[in-house]
């Protein structure tokens, strides 16, 4: 759809976001356009600070669902170099908002920032999210460890610690209301 937009090439789709920056420092794009469903190691707002150290002059769209309330608020702080879009918008909107960032205005979809401020607060520290963003990916305690070099125990504490904070009764149901609250 870019592709085909007057004014636009694009010069790489990736699957990762490990490969996000290295593909960005090479090609210097003048906007990325991420998903933050995304899979990968890196957090949505730890690509983006990596993104302004490896293509300083490129923007970033971030393309989130409605329910991204807290993670839509750490990304409008990054503002006008970073704007946030529903996964739901219309190709219109996507094209139109990555020339406005380009034009250096701001883009924060309205549901986004409806989402942000009625968001709860979330109690969970970015490693108890990195942790749980993995477990919501079927990654076993063992996997998880060894991605984040940490030991299964740790990991397995964790766990323990979300679900006692999300008031969650099992893994499962912490990672449910997690997602649900914009938490990862």
């Amino acid at each position: 759809m870019l592709a085909s937009s007057d004014g636009l090439e694009v010069v790489a789709e990736l699957a990762h976001t490990d490969e996000v920056p290295v593909v960005a420092a090479r090609e210097r794009p003048d906007a990325v356009v991420l998903d933050h469903a995304l899979p990968g190691s890196l957090t949505v707002p730890d690509l983006c600070e990596k993104l302004g150290v490896a293509a300083p002059r490129s923007v970033v769209l971030v393309l989130l669902d409605r329910r991204g309330g807290a993670l839509s608020t750490a990304l409008a702080r990054l503002a006008p170099r970073v704007g946030v879009l529903t996964t739901d918008a219309t190709p219109w909107q996507l094209v139109d908002s990555v020339r406005q960032l380009i034009r250096g205005e701001p883009v924060l979809d309205a549901k986004v920032a409806v989402a942000a401020l009625t968001a709860r607060h979330n109690p969970l520290t970015d490693r108890e999210r990195e942790v749980l963003r993995l477990a919501a990916d079927g990654a076993p305690a063992k996997e998880i460890a060894a991605q984040l070099y940490l030991s299964a125990g740790t990991v397995r504490n964790y766990l323990s610690r979300v679900i006692a904070k999300t008031g969650a009764r099992t893994r499962i149901e912490a990672i449910r209301i997690a997602q649900g609250s914009g938490w990862i």
